[in-house]
């Protein structure tokens, strides 16, 4: 009788090792939706006004819900924004952070061959309107940013940058 339960003891106790391992399941940002902003995906060299300021990667992680773009100049300004398509709005939703503390949420969607994302920049003063666009071209990829802080009558350039493919020597 004490064998047979130490037996079961014995057994009882390694069950969970032997068991199979459960499924892991797939993403469940497989739909075209979550695909918009791919053509964002790289590692780039950043030029404004044929002048390069920056070094930026974007990526997929979380199961390929989330693109996260990592954003460095030389002067030692970085940033990162995640993006992700929300599916119980239908929009796409930007998160824009700073080791300077800078901090903007934008969103919005395709627009033709265009991600369009917009918002309000609370961190400005006076608090302004942000409008980005980010479209395919030739050899990489436009960003182009506008303000407005007269509630969208008049709208001024921000910044206007080309991502092209990054070199290690150039």
């Amino acid at each position: 009788m004490y064998t047979t339960r130490a037996f079961l003891l014995v057994v009882m106790t390694m069950m969970p090792m032997l068991s199979i391992p459960a499924q892991v399941s797939p993403s469940a940002c497989t739909a075209s939706q979550y695909h918009q902003f791919d053509f964002w995906i790289g590692d780039w060299e950043v030029f404004e006004n044929e002048k390069s300021v920056a070094h930026v990667t974007v990526d997929k992680i979380l199961g390929g819900c989330v693109v996260r773009e990592r954003y460095t100049e030389s002067n030692g300004y970085e940033g990162q924004s995640f993006n992700i398509y929300d599916a119980g709005k239908h929009v796409w939703s930007q998160t824009w952070m700073t080791n300077r503390g800078k901090f903007l949420q934008i969103s919005g969607g395709l627009n033709g061959n265009s991600m369009v994302l917009s918002g309000t920049d609370l961190d400005s003063k006076p608090t302004r309107l942000v409008r980005g666009t980010w479209k395919p071209v030739k050899d990489g990829v436009e960003e182009t940013a506008i303000t407005s802080t007269d509630g969208g009558k008049a709208w001024t350039t921000w910044f206007d940058l080309f991502f092209r493919p990054f070199r290690t020597s150039r």
